[in-house]
């Protein structure tokens, strides 16, 4: 099949646009390898005593030799987490599969793994979005040691995988093969969950009836099983060829999620340096893997945080993407997915009507994701098109379904749930912003209603308990940008909202914060760039003015005269309860140097990018 037009238009204007900085990364990239060397032979005796003092004496005979590729294992684990509790035990059983392929492995490092389920509403939230940035520069100083060949990368949720990847890309001349946990066993029904929090929220239920249902849904070790950010992350690293294939959905603590994290080690042995298959992963991270990357997202209506973190990994690579990208491409990649909150089934009803596999090949076959891509077994992504499974205890991959097992759940290319992507870019006189309207129903699509501002979620919470949101308004809720307070998830407001819309209200949410992999029903204009606190346009909105939030045309704008517009002073916000406590005092050099979330949102400084290039 050939190329959809739009698919190699918008990948030919990623190339043009990131032509001198990607030139300059692979530079920066090949100067730093050694291929058919190992890393460790750059180092002096006193150097490469240290670094392996500890191992057992087979291995140290080993890593004496200097020809035996030398694996890095960096993990996310704790055990306090279900996504990365699993992970405990993959340590012994990548060293043990690296040794048997004839490489040895080490544990490099750990990197934090905050919980934005366990944060959201609360002020450890204001940590969440920079942890991505804590957790690349904690892979880079794993890898820091110049002891590895390929690296092994165990992550799971929420920013701790983009953050992981950017870290690795900053390490690009090394290969990379990430390893995910699975998701936990299928517990309660979405929507059961969803109608107990409503009640609580209303006041019907009481906290113990609450925690009963939160408990009886997440339940056990692994990811939660909604199509958040954490499972997005994970189709991602399966679209653009860094798992192994299948390895995305397959649950924790089964033989074969151990038969694939073994299998992990031995594919990163192979494309070391040492090997015939030499892989860097800075050189197969290209542009066409980040195109494929943001079709994946829009075909299975995965996470709104990914229009920033596909974004700061591009930036890590020396790409160029922005929000005119995302939207081209999601008026022509059909939904083919339906997971909550998008749908009614979790990720385990997704992988076992055909999963994965049976997406990437029907986006192939339609001409919307690019085959000529490296992958970390090969190059060409038909390979992803495949499931693995278990014969007679031995590892093997065969073609996904050609049908889905469910089609209320996975449909074909040919007849999908809608004919685009559900994912829009918001642009007007408020600024710029994304909206996820794969699960806003089509008369929900268009909100005009005069605004009510809020500086803090909770302030709009509080108002509607007291009965005065019971009207038609949107809720602008500002200075909630990476550099106000490191911009929350404003997830904790969906319940409240929902039950407005439901009591026949039009509402809808305007902020420069997010609304996480859970956003829903609700139509909400969210990443609004610029932000309050950089003089963002947002800022100028004023209580009753009349916003006009249009997801059908792309419109988002306040419909009050230009000169009296232009006339407004900017808000100001006292935002100094956001410099202390839960640790947010350690943060604020973040927030003091944070891009626009277009930008990616990120603290770092590429040299070879300059603000103009964004739009080009």
């Amino acid at each position: 099949m050939a190329l959809h037009s739009t698919l190699s238009a918008v990948t030919e204007r990623i190339v043009n646009r990131s032509r001198a900085t990607r030139a300059a990364y692979l530079d920066r990239l090949r100067a730093a390898a050694h291929q058919g060397r190992v890393e460790r032979s750059q180092l002096s005796c006193t150097n490469l005593a240290h670094a392996f003092a500890a191992m057992p004496d087979g291995i140290k005979i080993h890593l004496k030799e200097e020809h035996r590729p030398n694996l890095a294992i960096v993990s996310s684990y704790n055990d306090m987490l279900s996504a990365h509790q699993p992970l405990e035990t993959y340590p012994a059983q990548l060293k043990e599969a690296a040794l048997a392929a004839g490489a040895t492995a080490q544990f490099a490092g750990g990197v934090p793994a905050m919980c934005d389920g366990v944060t959201q509403g609360q002020p450890g939230m204001e940590l969440s979005l920079f942890s991505r940035d804590i957790i690349a520069m904690s892979t880079a100083v794993a890898l820091s040691h110049q002891m590895f060949d390929a690296a092994l990368y165990l992550g799971v949720c929420d920013k701790i995988v983009p953050g992981l990847l950017i870290g690795a890309l900053s390490f690009g001349h090394l290969p990379a093969v990430f390893v995910p946990a699975g998701p936990m066993t299928t517990g309660i029904a979405n929507d059961e969950k969803a109608k107990v929090r409503q009640l609580y929220a209303e006041g019907k239920v009481g906290r113990d009836a609450l925690l009963e249902s939160e408990c009886q849904s997440y339940h056990g070790p692994g990811t939660c099983t909604f199509y958040g950010t954490a499972n997005s992350n994970q189709m991602l690293m399966e679209i653009m060829g860094l798992h192994l294939p299948g390895a995305a959905f397959v649950n924790p603590g089964t033989p074969l999620r151990e038969a694939l994290t073994r299998a992990a080690a031995q594919q990163a042995a192979r494309i070391a340096a040492q090997g015939k298959a030499f892989t860097p992963v800075g050189e197969m991270i290209d542009e066409k893997s980040i195109v494929n990357a943001i079709v994946g997202l829009l075909a299975t209506g995965g996470s709104t945080n990914h229009t920033m973190h596909i974004v700061a990994i591009a930036r890590a690579a020396g790409i160029a993407v922005n929000w005119d990208d995302f939207d081209e491409l999601s008026a022509v990649v059909p939904l083919l997915v339906r997971a909550y909150p998008n749908g009614k089934a979790d990720v385990n009803h997704f992988h076992a009507a055909g999963g994965m596999g049976f997406v990437i090949r029907e986006l192939l076959s339609a001409g919307l994701l690019h085959e000529d891509v490296g992958t970390v077994v090969g190059r060409g992504l038909s390979r992803y098109a495949q499931e693995p499974w278990l014969d007679n205890g031995e590892l093997k991959w065969r073609d996904a379904p050609t049908d889905s097992g469910d089609d209320s759940v996975l449909r074909t290319a040919a007849d999908p749930f809608s004919a685009d992507g559900g994912l829009k870019l918001l642009s007007g006189k408020l600024g710029r912003a994304v909206i996820k309207v794969s699960a806003v129903k089509p008369e929900h699509r268009v909100v005009e209603a005069p605004a009510v501002i809020f500086h803090d979620q909770n302030d709009m919470l509080a108002a509607f308990k007291r009965g005065e949101l019971e009207k038609d308004f949107i809720a602008v809720i500002r200075f909630q940008g990476p550099r106000a307070n490191g911009m929350p998830e404003l997830h904790k407001l969906t319940p409240a909202l929902s039950i407005l819309q439901e009591r026949g209200f039009k509402v809808a949410l305007v902020t420069d914060g997010r609304m996480s992999g859970a956003s829903g029903k609700v139509p909400a204009a969210i990443h609004v760039s610029p932000e309050a606190l950089s003089g963002g346009p947002i800022g100028k909105v004023r209580d009753g003015d009349l916003i006009r939030l249009d997801a059908n045309s792309g419109a988002l704008t306040v419909l009050v005269d230009d000169a009296e517009w232009a006339a407004r002073e900017q808000a100001q916000a006292d935002l100094t309860h956001n410099d202390f406590g839960m640790g947010r005092d350690l943060f604020a050099v973040f927030r003091s140097v944070a891009d626009h979330a277009e930008a990616g949102a990120t603290s770092f400084r590429h040299p070879d990018f300059h603000p103009a290039s964004w739009r080009k």
